[in-house]
């Protein structure tokens, strides 16, 4: 029977052994860096010189120059990316929206332990992230990273309980690290987020021109240079500065970068870019001045620049008059084609017949959205303002502790771009401030009854609000309002249609019979799971440091203050387990069990745990089973309970904790 390990991956040891299996004489053994003397413990490490030999062509004898971003501080950022920590996500059904149900996730904490966390259950199933990071202007805060640790501190540090709202400090211009620490700051939260994107994942991170270059020389380096996808200037304001110094700031950057991209564009793999919906204007222009039965057209120029002769040649149009193409150009086509194209009725010499004649292009028949292009003006994505009325209108005065908030118009055009028509996505926002993203996966999931799923990581940095006491509290209240206003909104749209659609004459049997298939059920709910400690005690992690006067105080390993649901969190954790699967709370023979998704998870917690008990447990079968590793009534119990399994349920994977 094992023991779950109940912390993040050590992605060290996982890189080394990767290593190890290309080349394992680089692998060696070095003395950790804890006590001295013969207490120092052997570990696996890699010679890195031995390393940097087998990838060179040529003797390397020393540091190279190269083409790369460096900053005091980034090679402990890197370490810190890859150091595990000894932490949990505890449930807060109070503060959530349809707990049992909902698969939306809002998660309150650090966004580097948070993106630690999800590592096990989340790796390589998010479809798109956005983020919004502090931009570095000299008065934003940033997160306060401290690198100055070893891995094995790090990793013991964690587990002790953080003060919550103390995790944000500002980053002055006069700051000697001014740039470096913004780097640290964003390096390793950009390399773990990227083992969360799917192959066909992509990410979208807004910044202004003081950090854009540093930026995308980091992203070029941690999702590859062949990934870059774009630099999409948003338009942020529709108005002038006019007491600007120099140049009044009128837009801001968004990098996008693919986790892989396409080399072609009929590449079957990478990110596959959605079109953005046609607006009426551009149907606008579509007309039926003929009334051809296949709909609306436009007509389209036949002559194109690249000569060629056989398509130079004189075409007579129904009112007799011979048209040429115009000098140094020639049709698009040649004359048996330009026949097929005018015995089906495809081409266009005007009302009266007597003009030069063009190509109808029937909307049927074009795709369906039209390529983005770089630039976003804010009246197709709006602007910071309104982003502000839109906070607003939901929560009275509270865009006063958002400088540049985003419109959710601006973050639903990225939705449409990057999961348009898969209506299953995960979307993760790691820098959530007021729940913007959120909001506009709702939006969209109502316009097209799509089943997206957020996840929001947000500090709760202290605010000078009663109301909302933190920033994540401002968050969570928004998703709140939101959702309750697009169902209202959906249930007003919804009689409005039903309305138009019955007649005045119809029989009453008739207006009773429902016109269109019910809309999907639209989940507005999230779960707030909240970072703390871990729910052991350190014995668990550090038995050998316990001294003999304390072994009657460890017999039970798990913190007092922690709940039932608590352990059920972390084990779901550990076990990389779905966070947002339905959860049911059974008694079975007398003993609290917790079922996940059916029986993909049994977990009691209970105490006295007795055999007759663990045998009606095996008789449902669950996938994976736990408990407390002092919950057992006796040895005998806890040594027999493999043996019951394996006759009863031999497929059941058995853990404790």
């Amino acid at each position: 029977m094992d023991k779950l390990k109940l912390h993040s991956p050590d992605f060290t040891r996982a890189n080394i052994a990767k290593l190890a299996e290309l080349f394992p004489n680089c692998v060696t053994e070095v003395q950790d860096g804890g006590g001295s003397g013969f207490s120092r413990e052997l570990k696996w490490a890699i010679d890195f010189d031995l390393l940097k030999q087998e990838l060179s062509t040529a003797v390397v004898e020393g540091p190279q120059e190269r083409y790369q971003l460096n900053w005091p501080g980034k090679r402990e950022a890197l370490l810190t990316a890859n150091a595990p920590i000894a932490k949990t996500l505890r449930p807060c059904r109070e503060e959530s929206v349809d707990f049992d149900t909902t698969q939306n996730l809002f998660i309150e904490g650090d966004n580097l332990d948070a993106l630690k966390l999800l590592q096990e259950t989340y790796l390589g199933k998010v479809k798109m992230i956005y983020i919004d990071p502090p931009y570095n202007t000299g008065k934003e805060f940033i997160y306060d990273d401290d690198f100055s640790e070893s891995s094995a501190d790090y990793f013991q540090r964690s587990n002790q309980k953080d003060e919550a709202g103390l995790r944000m400090v500002a980053n002055t211009e006069s700051n000697g690290r001014f740039h470096s620490d913004w780097l640290s700051m964003m390096y390793p939260r950009l390399k773990l987020a990227r083992n969360l994107l799917r192959d066909d994942g992509v990410i979208f991170i807004s910044i202004d021109d003081g950090e854009q270059a540093n930026l995308k020389k980091m992203c070029d380096e941690i999702f590859g240079e062949a990934n870059f996808i774009a630099n999409i200037v948003w338009q942020k304001k529709y108005a002038p500065q006019n007491d600007a110094t120099y140049f009044s700031d009128m837009h801001d950057h968004i990098l996008v970068y693919a986790k892989q991209a396409k080399q072609t564009k009929n590449d079957a793999i990478g990110w596959n870019l959605d079109l953005l919906p046609r607006t009426d204007s551009q149907n606008a222009a579509y007309k039926n001045y003929d009334n051809d039965p296949r709909g609306v057209w436009r007509s389209d120029n036949l002559s194109v620049k690249t000569y060629s002769a056989k398509n130079n040649y004189p075409i007579t149009n129904p009112a007799g008059r011979v048209v040429n193409p115009p000098e140094s150009r020639c049709w698009a086509m040649n004359k048996e084609r330009f026949a097929e194209l005018l015995a089906d009725n495809r081409i266009w010499f005007g009302e009266d017949g007597n003009n030069v004649p063009s190509l109808k292009r029937f909307l049927s028949e074009v795709q369906d959205g039209t390529v983005p292009v770089t630039w976003w003006t804010y009246q197709d994505c709006g602007h910071n303002q309104d982003a502000k009325k839109e906070l607003k209108a939901l929560l009275h005065d509270v865009e006063t502790f958002f400088d540049t908030p985003k419109p959710v118009k601006l973050i639903k055009r990225m939705l449409q771009l990057a999961c348009k028509k898969d209506k299953d996505a995960i979307i993760l926002d790691f820098f959530a401030g007021s729940g913007t993203t959120a909001h506009s996966v709702l939006e969209l999931n109502k316009e097209d009854n799509g089943k997206r799923q957020f996840i929001l990581v947000q500090l709760p940095d202290p605010t000078d609000n009663s109301e909302y006491p933190t920033i994540a509290d401002i968050g969570k209240e928004r998703i709140r309002r939101a959702g309750q206003k697009i169902l209202k909104d959906r249930a007003a749209k919804t009689v409005g249609e039903a309305l138009a659609s019955t007649s005045l004459s119809a029989p009453v049997e008739a207006k009773a019979s429902p016109t269109t298939a019910p809309a999907a059920t639209l989940d507005i709910g999230f779960r707030v799971l909240k970072i703390d400690s871990s729910n052991m005690k350190d014995v668990y992690y550090t038995p050998d440091a316990v001294q003999q006067a304390d072994l009657i105080n460890q017999v039970d390993n798990i913190r007092a203050d922690r709940s039932a649901e608590d352990l059920l969190f972390q084990v779901l954790l550990d076990s990389g387990v779905d966070l947002t699967l339905p959860i049911s709370h059974e008694t079975i023979a007398g003993f609290s069990v917790y079922l996940v998704d059916g029986n993909a998870l049994a977990a009691c917690f209970d105490t006295g745990i007795s055999e007759s008990f663990v045998k009606e447990l095996s008789l449902r079968h669950p996938q994976r089973v736990v408990f407390r590793d002092a919950g057992f009534a006796g040895d005998s119990v806890k040594i027999n309970i493999e043996q019951i399994f394996k006759l009863l349920s031999p497929m059941t994977e058995i853990k404790t904790l």
